[in-house]
């Protein structure tokens, strides 16, 4: 098989890519390691920056996203006793939606089809090829034989164990990470959430967040040890100790319910450089892993998908070498930015094994000058909304 551009991975920054391309007119496929069924089942972020929804609109394909989503014009951060309110409305201009991943790529996936973007599922033991040269391909198995599909271009969209990004040569790479001693111990319920906004709450036992999926479907984590087990905390204890880290305020009205998952989430801060390599190009968690505070990963995706496929169409249809050449830096400028925001907003709001009294007492200081200042406020808004492209 012969096409302009490979992209691995039908996840929401695969689809997304394809149907950018398809929309000018650029042939893709995609393979997919995983079935339909699995990508779909994969449960992740659920807020949305402008740039997310505005690629959806672009492509015609936001109206489900405009009719079940929930925009969101503030959060709050909680210190145990009081919520403080970001009005990223007041302070933006601009709204977050609340609509889960899973949502996204079922938008994408059924839109494929039509739209003839080819996503081939079940693709094993995908290889990349002669990435290095003007005619790179790659290589997968399915239903016991062996397929080629040759292209101008390949691009990695296939997360953090996939194999693109195992194709760039170490001796041209960077590689830059943080892992931090705690993970985020998360329960979806079908309840009604406590707050029609998010909490992220800072409590001398640990962080909380308080968010949700739908107005019946709620979603909240607390900050664990990373030797804890799932099987340790039962659904009473776990609710139990919501109420005490996200406080009063939103404890009284917090909804209890049974467990319809329950999970032990590591955080790690990741990036890989460069995001491109001869004709291989790299976008999402193949490059770039931010801790889930601040709710980036998926919006930097789409950012890297919005910038990655500005690049491809302006070489193919244009011839604009240049346009290629640039996009890692294009690429990493916005990545650095998000991670330091995730990085910020991690260090604010959860307690670190080897913390003091002292460390203790700038969190304080830090939410209650934020509680204060409007300039402060800003920061973290347009921080959270989303920078600019």
């Amino acid at each position: 098989m012969k096409t302009q551009v490979a992209i691995v991975g039908a996840g929401p920054a695969g689809l997304m890519l394809g149907h950018l391309l398809r929309a000018e007119g650029i042939d893709a496929v995609i393979v997919e390691r995983a079935s339909p069924d699995y990508v779909l089942g994969r449960i992740r972020a659920g807020v949305l920056e402008r740039t997310t929804t505005d690629l959806m609109d672009q492509l015609g394909l936001g109206a489900r996203m405009h009719a079940e989503g929930l925009p969101h014009d503030g959060f709050h951060l909680a210190d145990g006793e009081r919520l403080i309110r970001i009005d990223i409305g007041a302070l933006t201009g601009k709204q977050v939606m609340v609509y889960g991943q899973t949502e996204i790529t079922r938008d994408l996936m059924e839109a494929a089809p039509e739209r003839g973007l080819e996503v081939i599922y079940d693709a094993a033991d995908v290889a990349l090829h002669d990435v290095d040269g003007d005619a790179p391909y790659l290589t997968y198995s399915k239903d016991g034989a062996t397929h080629r599909i040759d292209a101008q271009f390949l691009c990695g969209c296939d997360g953090f164990h996939g194999p693109s990004r195992k194709a760039i040569p170490a001796s041209v790479a960077a590689v830059y990470e943080k892992v931090y001693p705690f993970g985020w111990l998360g329960i979806l319920a079908d309840v009604p959430p406590c707050n029609h906004e998010l909490i992220y709450a800072n409590h001398e036992r640990g962080f909380a967040l308080a968010s949700m999926r739908s107005e019946t479907r709620s979603r909240y984590y607390v900050q664990v040890a990373l030797e804890e087990k799932v099987e340790d905390w039962s659904d009473d204890r776990l609710w139990d100790e919501l109420a005490i880290r996200l406080g009063p305020e939103a404890a009284a009205h917090i909804t209890r319910g049974p467990a319809l998952e329950k999970s032990i989430a590591p955080l790690r801060s990741f990036v890989f450089e460069p995001m491109r390599h001869g004709r291989l190009m790299l976008a999402g968690d193949s490059a770039h892993i931010v801790p889930p505070t601040g709710a980036k990963g998926l919006n930097l995706a789409m950012s890297d998908v919005h910038y990655l496929s500005q690049s491809l169409i302006a070489y193919l249809k244009r011839h604009d070498s240049d346009a290629v050449a640039g996009y890692s830096d294009k690429a990493l400028a916005r990545v650095w930015k998000s991670e330091r925001f995730s990085w910020q907003l991690t260090k604010l709001m959860h307690r670190f094994p080897d913390s003091d009294a002292f460390d203790r007492r700038m969190q304080v200081a830090d939410l209650d000058y934020i509680a204060s200042s409007v300039a402060a406020q800003t920061t973290i808004a347009e921080n959270y909304v989303g920078l600019p492209l």
